[in-house]
Order: structure tokens, then sequence, then C-alpha cells
């Protein structure tokens, strides 16, 4: 017989799926980080209290909406660049535990650093 929290499954795997799916509408850095830290985000939540597990689902769905959103404006302004994602409010960042400050620089961090995969360099020295 299935546990109470039993419906609530499908409604995390739906939505880890369809955040997935909106992140191939990202840049490609961005979503290879985006993936990586929605996987271990919901990896790190399995086992939450029934509280908190509510309070964590209705913030990424906040997100998958935010960004279905800026996916389809994305699509339709071709001329302009679309930002992705949205600012940090002071009152949101003063909700946040230390662990999510942590994780909030690190993932800064990540953002931010130069893309050291590819290694683009003048190619004329190789000519004849």
């Amino acid at each position: 017989m299935p546990g109470p929290l039993a419906p609530h499954v499908s409604r995390v795997r739906a939505l880890y799926r369809r955040i997935l799916l909106l992140h191939r509408a990202l840049p490609l850095e961005l979503k290879a980080l985006g993936d990586e830290y929605v996987k271990e985000e919901f990896r790190r939540h399995r086992a939450v209290g029934p509280a908190n597990a509510q309070r964590f689902l209705r913030e990424w769905e906040i997100y998958a909406e935010m960004l279905w959103q800026q996916a389809n404006e994305d699509r339709q302004n071709s001329r302009k660049k679309t930002c992705f994602g949205t600012p940090l409010t002071e009152e949101k960042l003063n909700d946040f535990h230390n662990e999510q400050i942590g994780q909030l620089q690190e993932l800064m961090q990540e953002a931010t650093k130069p893309n050291k995969q590819f290694n683009i360099s003048d190619d004329s020295e190789y000519k004849n």
C-alpha cells in the first residue's frame, strides 16, 4: 500500500523532468550548471519533512514557471538577448540558512568563472 507521500512522488518527478526540459532553452554553459544544480538539490531534499518538501516544491515550481516565461520571450525576441533568472531580493536572502548562502556563493563562483572548456587560439601560426 502506498505511503501518504505517494501522490507527491509523481509531482516531484514531473517537476524534475519539466525543469530539465526547460533548461534546454538556456545557453549551453548555463544548462550544464543548472542541470547539475537541480540534480544535487533534488537528491539533497529526498528525505525532508512534509513542510520543507512543500516549500521546496513551491520554490522550484515558481522557478520552472519563470524559466518557461523567459524561454518563450527568448523564442519571440530573436533580435534581443534574453536575460535568464531573476534578482534575489534582500528579503529572500534573509530567509536563507547559512548552508543555502554557502551554496549560493558556490553557484555564483561557478557561474562567473571563465569558461576553460574550449581553447580558442589564433590558428594562423599553423598555416603555411
